[in-house]
């Protein structure tokens, strides 16, 4: 395989597995498998990916997850197909109940039209075995294709703690609308009845495409949580320290390191985007 060949000796191939699909994009959290615990029993969730309200080519995306599992990639881990339009990185949860996502992409009109915003939050609640979906109404990033996914914007550290992006310029496009989210942030309460402990990070100075010069979704939220690791976007200016700093303080138990995400966000994604974190026992076992 081409990509086996490009990496060769730089990984331990005895801890990856390694499958060949076509593919419209890169970005595997939205079109890929969504993972649950039944009874600590993992659970393949397939929902139906749309290239984020028929933006884009979809179709190859769209068999990813029936691919990986029918190659094998999950053992017997049990699959479920959801006849709804879901992409992961439009949820974020706590691990303790709380789902929160955003109006803006939940109840985009060429997702799942014919689902109230009641009757989809009550679906998605009991797919995911949920005790409350919290939605946002207020918050975008100029250049994101998705609708204002939750992971550019909040992010759970722990279950009593939310990082933000905070924009402090009033000159800056963004500022009211993450003035406003951050007032509604501060209402939110913990499934204990508690304020959060909230987190600001500060929103990236503005980064355009060298190309064409439109500017690009960059944000210290997408990043990705590891057993070991808090990887973090970076983008080769002052802010990147303060956020990493900021962000430190939320996992004591991890090493927060940064990664020059500028390639990347030409794409219009970053690195939580580009990946899926699974349980233990979801994925076929190794030798």
């Amino acid at each position: 395989m081409e990509a086996k060949a490009a990496l060769g000796a730089s990984l331990d191939w005895r801890n990856i597995l390694l499958f060949e699909l076509p593919a419209n994009d890169t970005w595997a959290r939205d079109h890929g498998p969504i993972i649950v615990l039944e009874d600590d029993k993992p659970i393949v969730l397939d929902f139906t990916f749309n290239g984020w309200g028929d933006k884009f080519p979809s179709a190859d995306d769209n068999l990813i997850t029936t691919g990986l599992w029918n190659q094998g990639a999950f053992g017997d881990t049990e699959k479920r197909t959801i006849e709804l339009v879901l992409e992961g990185g439009s949820i974020e949860s706590d691990g303790d109940g709380t789902i929160i996502s955003t109006a803006q992409c939940l109840d985009h009109p060429k997702r799942n039209p014919s689902f109230s915003r009641a009757e989809l939050m009550g679906r998605l609640e009991k797919e995911f075995g949920a005790k409350r979906i919290i939605m946002l109404e207020h918050g975008y990033l100029t250049g994101d294709d998705t609708d204002a996914h939750i992971d550019n914007l909040v992010r759970f550290c722990n279950p009593q703690t939310l990082a933000y992006v905070k924009c402090d310029d009033p000159e800056d496009m963004h500022y009211d609308e993450l003035q406003r989210m951050e007032k509604v942030l501060q209402s939110w309460k913990t499934l204990g009845g508690l304020p959060y402990h909230l987190i600001p990070l500060p929103l990236p100075d503005a980064c355009y495409d060298p190309e064409d010069g439109h500017r690009l979704p960059a944000t210290y939220a997408n990043f990705i949580i590891t057993n070991d690791l808090v990887i973090v976007p970076t983008y080769q200016q002052e802010k990147d320290k303060i956020a990493l700093e900021r962000l430190q303080t939320c996992f004591s138990d991890r090493k927060v390191v940064g990664v020059n995400a500028l390639p990347i966000i030409r794409q219009h994604g970053s690195l939580h985007c580009l990946c899926m974190q699974y349980p233990a026992g979801a994925l076929k076992q190794l030798n």
